[in-house]
């Protein structure tokens, strides 16, 4: 594998650039493998026309293939340009597709597309540049092909915040450090309120760059509010004659608070943060904040908890 140059950041290189050692995390994860398989199914049309931006192995070209009549992965990643001509080369209709090493921000495919397949996301649109890439996306296809654009997959991501007692504790050992943690019923008995949710990214319009949480949250117990959960929802593809769709909730990002907030239940949490798409870890949990309201709602018992759909 050739290196990347030793001047790109280390940022970059676990955003944008990630090694080909850490794919197998994600060729392994059926809970991202599948729903992406069904929704590319469901969206590329027989003998259809599709682009893929940031291709990494070209798994999820190698799905669209499997419909489609020409496929174009675009990787920046020399390794990984090596690494999925050589995969595809294996797999079945592999040769419907081509892998171009070209820079996301700036490639158009040679010719109208039916589909767009970008899967540079990262919980809470942090760290990775999905909303900036597929933002510049829309102006250049729009100005080179007219103003209809292609289908996304993904369709939607809801991105939503919950307030969560967590003790931070390995081994006995007290270490309030970021965690990802699947979503889930294992976090039931430290939610401590419900999910709100802050923002609907549709693919298919205009995307936001900057996000803002401004939210006042009741508490549904009582507890240590040691911190908040921020959640991603991604909805591959709506299938309308069956009413569902098809989704990839991400793992839950679980950011600690510098000082635990003792709460009750009916108390009013006020939870702030504004940040722009792609930034850091470190510059999402320095922008957030967290605080008691002066005000409480009664609340005659602690009810269900809630998740996000």
């Amino acid at each position: 594998m050739t290196a990347l140059p030793a001047d790109v950041p280390e940022e970059m290189l676990l955003g944008q650039y990630i090694p080909l050692h850490y794919h197998f995390n994600m060729l392994r994860d059926e809970s991202r493998m599948q729903p992406f398989r069904e929704a590319i199914a469901l969206t590329v049309p027989p003998d259809g026309k599709v682009l893929e931006l940031g291709g990494g192995t070209g798994v999820l070209s190698w799905f669209a293939a499997q419909n489609a009549q020409q496929v174009w992965c675009v990787e920046r990643n020399p390794a990984l340009v090596r690494a999925a001509r050589s995969f595809l080369s294996k797999n079945t209709n592999g040769d419907r597709v081509t892998v171009v090493q070209a820079d996301a921000m700036t490639y158009l495919p040679p010719e109208p597309v039916d589909v767009v397949i970008c899967e540079m996301l990262h919980v809470g649109m942090i760290r990775e540049k999905q909303l900036e890439i597929l933002a510049s996306f829309q102006e250049r296809y729009r100005r080179a092909f007219g103003p209809r654009l292609p289908k996304f997959i993904p369709d939607t991501s809801l991105l939503a915040i919950q307030p969560l007692e967590q003790d931070f504790c390995f081994s006995g050992y007290k270490a309030a450090v970021p965690m990802f943690e699947p979503a889930g019923p294992h976090m039931a008995d430290r939610v401590l309120g419900d999910p709100h949710v802050y923002s609907t990214i549709e693919y298919g319009t205009a995307l936001p760059l900057e996000l803002e949480v401004d939210a006042e949250l009741t508490m549904l117990r009582g507890g240590q509010l040691t911190a908040i959960s921020f959640l991603t929802n991604n909805f591959l593809a709506f299938v309308l004659s069956e009413q569902r769709a098809v989704q990839w909730m991400m793992n839950q990002l679980i950011l600690p608070l510098p000082e635990p907030l003792e709460v009750a239940a009916g108390d009013r949490v006020s939870i702030q943060c504004a940040y722009r798409a792609g930034c850091s870890l470190e510059a999402l949990q320095e922008s957030l904040t967290v605080t008691r309201c002066s005000h409480t709602i009664p609340l005659r018992s602690a009810e269900p908890q809630r998740r996000v759909a």
